[in-house]
Order: C-alpha cells, then sequence, then structure tokens
C-alpha cells in the first residue's frame, strides 16, 4: 500500500455491474481508496470509466496482465462475464493483489476451489460480491437466526423468480461465457443469503431441473424484447438441497415464468421456534422481513419498523453497495475477515453446479 495509507484499486471489466455498483461505490470512499486502473476488452470502455471515476494519475488498458505489471495496484475488482472470473482472480492473487470477484465465484466448483486454494497460499484476501447481504432486511434476519430466534432452521425457500425479466445487454443469454442463466446469475444470490442465515454450508445431495420452455415468447420483458436465437441457457432452473444434517433448501429461480407472485434475492426460513420470510422491493433496498411465531395460544406475525443501520454501520443507513465496498475496503485496512468469505461463496458454486448437473442427467447428486 503507497505512504499516503490509500488503497489502490483496479477495475477490470468497465461494463454494467462495475458502473451500476463498483464504481459509484468506491468513488465515495476517496480517503481510503483511489482507483488508479481501468481495463476493458473494449478499449473505449475502459477510457471512458477512467475519464468518470479515475485518478489524475489513471490508466485505461485492454489487457489486465499488461495493467497488473505496469503500475502500482493494491486491489483488483473483477467484473467479467463469468468464465473469466477464476483466471483473473487467480492471476492477480498470485501478483500479490487482494480480489473482489464478482459473483458467482467460478463457472464451475473446480475453478472455484482453485481460487480459493490461490487465496490461502498467497495470504491475499478474497471475496465474492454478494451484496444482498449487505440489505437492512438480510442483515436484520441474519441476527435473528444467529440469537436463534427461529430454532433449528430445518426449511428453507431460495427465491430468484422473475416474470418476464431477462437480460438483453451483455453476454447473459450466452451459455459459454456466462455458465448458465438465471440459476448462476440470480438464483446465486438467494442460495447465498439461504445459506448464510442457516449458517449451515455442509450440503449433502442435489435435485435438479433446469427449462428452456419461454425463449421463443419475449414479449412483455421488462428489459424489451431478447433474441431468441441467441438465449442458449435456460430461462428457468429449480433445485432440492438436502444438508448433511437433515435440513432442506428449495432454491427456485427464474428469469421469464408465468408466475404473479415474484421474489428475488429472498428466503423463506421455517424453523422449530418460528419462521420469517422476505417481502418487498429487495434489489431497490425497499425489502421488509415479516416474523412468525406462536404467543399465548394465538399464531403472531411481526413486522420491524427497519429503524436501525446495516452491517458495521449502527445507525447509519447505506446503499447495499456502500456498505459492501466500505466493508471489504476496512477489511483489508484493519486486517480482517470480509463478510463474504470465499469458503462459503465456494459452497454456493458448489450446489449450483451441482443443479445443472443433476438437471442434464436426471439423477440425484452426491456431494462430499
Amino acid at each position: 500500500m503507497n505512504i499516503d495509507n490509500k488503497l489502490k484499486i483496479a477495475i477490470i471489466g468497465c461494463g454494467g455491474i462495475a458502473l451500476q455498483k463498483h464504481l459509484p461505490a468506491l468513488v465515495k470512499l476517496t480517503d481510503k481508496t483511489e482507483l488508479v486502473g481501468f481495463c476493458d476488452v473494449i478499449k473505449e470502455r475502459a477510457e471512458q470509466a477512467l475519464k468518470e471515476y479515475g485518478s489524475s494519475e489513471a490508466e485505461a488498458y485492454t489487457d489486465y496482465k499488461n495493467m497488473l505489471e505496469e503500475i502500482d495496484i493494491d486491489v483488483v475488482h473483477v467484473c467479467t462475464p463469468n468464465i473469466s472470473h477464476a483466471e483473473i482472480t487467480i492471476y492477480s492473487l498470485e501478483a500479490g493483489k487482494h480480489v473482489m470477484c464478482e459473483k458467482p465465484m467460478a463457472i464451475n466448483s473446480k475453478e472455484a476451489e482453485q481460487m480459493l486454494e490461490t487465496a490461502r497460499r498467497t495470504g491475499k484476501k478474497l471475496t465474492i460480491g454478494y451484496q444482498n447481504r449487505f440489505r437492512q432486511d438480510s442483515i436484520m434476519l441474519h441476527e435473528a437466526c444467529k440469537n436463534d430466534e427461529l430454532g433449528d432452521i430445518y426449511l428453507t425457500k431460495a427465491h430468484a423468480v422473475r416474470r418476464r425479466g431477462v437480460p438483453t445487454w451483455g453476454v447473459f443469454p450466452d451459455k459459454e461465457k456466462q455458465g448458465g442463466g438465471p440459476l448462476i446469475d440470480i438464483g446465486t444470490h438467494a442460495l447465498d443469503l439461504a445459506l448464510w442465515c442457516m449458517n449451515n454450508y455442509k450440503p449433502k445431495s442435489v435435485f435438479g431441473s433446469t427449462y428452456q420452455k419461454l425463449k421463443d415468447r419475449p414479449e412483455g420483458n421488462m428489459f424489451g424484447h431478447w433474441d431468441p436465437e441467441s438465449f442458449e441457457t435456460e430461462d428457468s432452473a429449480f433445485g432440492f438441497i438436502k444438508m448433511e444434517n437433515g435440513a432442506t433448501i428449495f432454491l427456485e429461480s427464474a428469469w421469464a415464468l408465468n408466475m404473479v407472485n415474484t421474489k428475488e434475492a429472498q428466503v423463506t426460513l421455517c424453523g422449530t421456534k418460528g419462521g420469517a420470510e422476505m417481502f418487498g422491493e429487495a434489489f431497490l433496498d425497499k425489502g421488509y422481513v415479516v416474523f412468525n411465531h406462536v404467543a399465548h395460544n394465538q399464531l403472531v406475525e411481526t413486522t420491524p419498523s427497519g429503524a436501525g443501520g446495516i452491517y458495521g454501520f449502527s445507525g447509519e443507513t447505506l446503499e447495499q453497495r456502500d456498505a459492501e465496498a466500505t466493508q471489504w475496503i476496512d477489511s483489508i485496512l484493519n486486517d480482517t475477515e470480509p463478510l463474504v468469505k470465499p469458503e462459503e461463496a465456494f459452497v454456493v458454486t458448489q450446489i449450483l453446479e451441482a443443479i445443472y448437473k443433476s438437471a442434464e442427467t436426471g439423477q440425484v447428486v452426491e456431494l462430499n
């Protein structure tokens, strides 16, 4: 780290997720960070990001290896298509950089395991971009679970369902570059929340189904019509996950599904002492939790007011992207653990891969 005690940060991949999440959050942390490198295979995109967010000394590149070799960098944010997450992350860790990699960790568990091993061997910090953990409703629900308010959580539903919300930009429908569709794109967020709230990272078996039923029906899509010819991934996917302790997780994910009551990046938890369900517009930071239990021989539901702060920021309300960036940067400066640990993200990738495999083979996939 340079002498002014600011972390020098480079962005690899200057597309939508970098412009919508990473850069707007990092630029608010000028007392702790300096954005010095911008890399994208499309040079104009890197140059535009540099112009809008870069420091006076920042440079733009089309080759991330050249960038890492030529300028002084402490931290790398990997915001590229899924297929290159592992390659870029591993190279950056080997080069002595701390890495935040966008979700999912990798397109398969083998690559995710290599990322995890490299982080351990190099001693550099690695985290994955599961920003939904930093929502106010998510933090409150996690705290309730941590305090055993729901008891033994033996059934969880992880929701990531859109009625018509197929992304029509970038490489989202490209199976080779992304590794899949809604399951690996938005299902990954819901599964991460489920495992995190349950504090259960020991899956035993997985049974899954994927469908491509609506690719030729692009009408009504919130992002405009998609091209059926280039729609290579599933449009919906579902997984039934059995954990070692007997608990069950049902994961539902869809970019397009004919149902009215949709949910995204939310969970339903059922425990021995009570239950909880997330509602509202989670992706707009307007989600809330309804708890249910029995009191005085009556069924009771309670909805907290939402007062309070987000993880590590008591009394202060931050957008999830800002809270994520702040906690990540502070974990480096203070040498503490990031909230999203790579070991946890590895299990998410392992389960997603098993759902795809089960859907392909029609068999239950057993996990170690």
